[in-house]
This record gives structure tokens, C-alpha cells and sequence, in this order.
């Protein structure tokens, strides 16, 4: 029995004198339509870091710099001291990525492959903290890392007020079970009776073959940290250890901070992140595939 997929378009129409061009014409113009939604603030951010402060005042903006002032980026660099806060960001999202991947990791393989008591609660609880919202959760969690419960620790102005709140994350926790749920349990059942150990299977069975879903969870957890505003806006009060998007917003108030080395101060933050995307896009793809199907 055949079947035939269900388009806009149908073939009919496409055989028709003009259905094939208006076709191609309509869908170069909304690919053309969404780069230009995605890739202009882009585009406008750099080209506004390299214009001089008196063109940006002016009243009619400019699509082409009149001149190209690349120094801004070296003056931006120095003056808002964009390699400290960037080595700050870099820290808190190795820091954080660690210990997300190792609790989150822990957290799906438990629920996956060692089924404990009320597993299915414990899973719909953790997928039901993904309806609320994130605003709702600032006012407790800020407490609870200004005065740690049980042993009354601050971790105020500190990377453990940015790590421990973001160790556990539903969604990720959901994607590695899901993932874990594919790896068939007579390999581990064959590694059980050769006496392999829970922790043993887990580190030389599961985890080598589940590298595409880590590499996700990895970037996902990497870029989260970085691109992170309001939650170390509140726990990261110590100008010198902000993360590099916390820094900038306090320097855009600066009086000796002009425009042009902010929109420069903008770029370079942003560098590293569309680095990590074109590097990884096509891992992020396959990853998440990876666990979309059963079987």
C-alpha cells in the first residue's frame, strides 16, 4: 500500500506552468525572511561596535558604517575588561556543566536502569517543575543559597550559588532516560553476571554509548550557563567575580563607557556562543534524535 506525504504544495499543483517557480520563489523568500530576522541583530550589533559614537547619535541610522573603526574591539577588550569577566563565565560553565552532567546523568540512569520505588512519580514530578515558572522559583532559591538549610552556609558571591541550583535539570534528566531506555538490558545483564557492577556498567557500558546524548546535554548545559542573566544578576553582587552579561549591564551605565565599545563589548561576549553553535550544530541535531524513536 502506498502512501503519499501530505505537503502545502501538492504535486499536482507543482506540474502546473508556474506552480514549480511560484513554489521556489515562495520558499527562498521566507528562507531569506527568517535570516533576516535571526541574522540582523547580529549584524547590527557589529556593525554598530565598529561606527564612531557620533554616527550612532544620529538620528537616522546607517545600514553601512561611514567609517570602520575596528579598534573599538581592542579598546572595548581593555577598558570594560572583557578577558575577566569572560575567564568568570568560562569557569562557572565548566564548573556547571560538570556537576549538571554528574547529577543529571545519575538521576536518569536511576530512573532508567535501576527502577526504584514510585520511579514513575518521581519522573512526573521532575517533568511537572518544567511547567512553572522560571520567575516564580527566584524568591525561594535565593533564600535557600543566601542560607543554605541544615547548615546555614551563604553562598552568596561564590560559583556554588550558581552551580548547585542548576544541578538538576528535568529536561536533561528526561532526555538521558530516554536515551538509557534504548540500551538493551541483556548487555547489562551480561555484564551483571560477569560481575560488573552497578557503577561499572554504568561507566564502561552506558555512558561510551551514549555519547551523542551527553554531547547535547553538554552544550545545552555550557550555553545555558553562559548566556544566564537574572539569576547571577541577584546571587553575584561582587563586581569582579559577574559573569561577562551581568558585567556589561552594569557598565552600560558607566559615563565613560560610549556606545560603539558597548555594542564592541556586546560582540565579543557573544563570539564564543555562536563558535560552540557552528561547531556543534550538527551534534546537537543527532543527539536529540538519537532519543526521539524507540528501539
Amino acid at each position: 500500500m502506498s502512501t503519499t506525504a501530505r505537503t502545502l504544495i501538492s504535486d499536482a499543483d507543482l506540474r502546473r506552468r508556474h506552480g514549480k517557480l511560484v513554489y521556489r520563489l515562495g520558499f527562498a523568500g521566507m528562507a531569506i525572511l527568517f535570516v533576516l530576522i535571526f541574522v540582523f541583530p547580529l549584524y547590527w550589533m557589529f556593525v554598530s561596535a565598529v561606527k564612531t559614537p557620533v554616527e550612532l547619535a544620529q538620528p537616522t541610522p546607517t545600514l553601512i558604517p561611514h567609517e570602520w573603526h575596528f579598534e573599538t574591539f581592542l579598546v572595548a577588550w581593555q577598558k570594560l575588561e572583557i578577558g575577566h569577566f569572560m575567564l568568570n563565565t568560562a569557569l562557572y560553565a565548566v564548573g556547571g556543566w560538570l556537576i549538571q552532567l554528574t547529577v543529571d546523568v545519575a538521576a536518569a540512569y536511576a530512573l532508567s536502569k535501576l527502577r526504584p520505588l514510585f520511579g514513575n512519580v518521581i519522573l512526573a514530578a521532575m517533568l511537572a517543575s518544567l511547567m512553572l515558572p522560571a520567575a516564580a522559583l527566584l524568591v525561594p532559591a535565593y533564600l535557600t543559597v543566601a542560607n543554605v538549610p541544615i547548615i546555614g552556609v551563604n553562598l552568596l558571591n561564590t560559583p556554588w550559588a550558581l552551580w548547585l541550583p542548576a544541578a538538576a535539570n528535568a529536561f536533561n534528566v528526561y532526555i538521558l532516560k530516554r536515551f538509557f531506555d534504548q540500551i538493551p538490558n541483556d548487555l547489562l545483564d551480561s555484564a551483571s553476571i560477569d560481575g560488573a557492577g552497578r557503577f561499572r556498567m554504568l561507566w564502561n557500558i552506558v555512558l561510551p554509548l551514549s555519547r551523542p546524548v551527553l554531547a547535547v546535554v553538554s552544550i545545552f548545559a555550557i550555553i545555558a550557563s553562559w548566556k544566564d542573566f537574572l539569576w547571577p544578576l541577584l546571587v553575584l553582587q561582587d563586581p569582579q567575580s559577574q559573569t561577562i552579561s551581568v558585567a556589561l549591564s552594569r557598565l552600560s551605565f558607566a559615563s565613560y563607557v560610549t556606545q560603539n565599545e558597548m555594542f564592541a563589548g556586546l560582540a565579543l561576549a557573544s563570539i564564543p556562543l555562536i563558535v560552540v553553535f557552528l561547531i556543534f550544530q550538527r551534534s546537537i541535531l543527532s543527539g536529540l534524535s538519537a532519543g526521539a524513536l524507540k528501539g
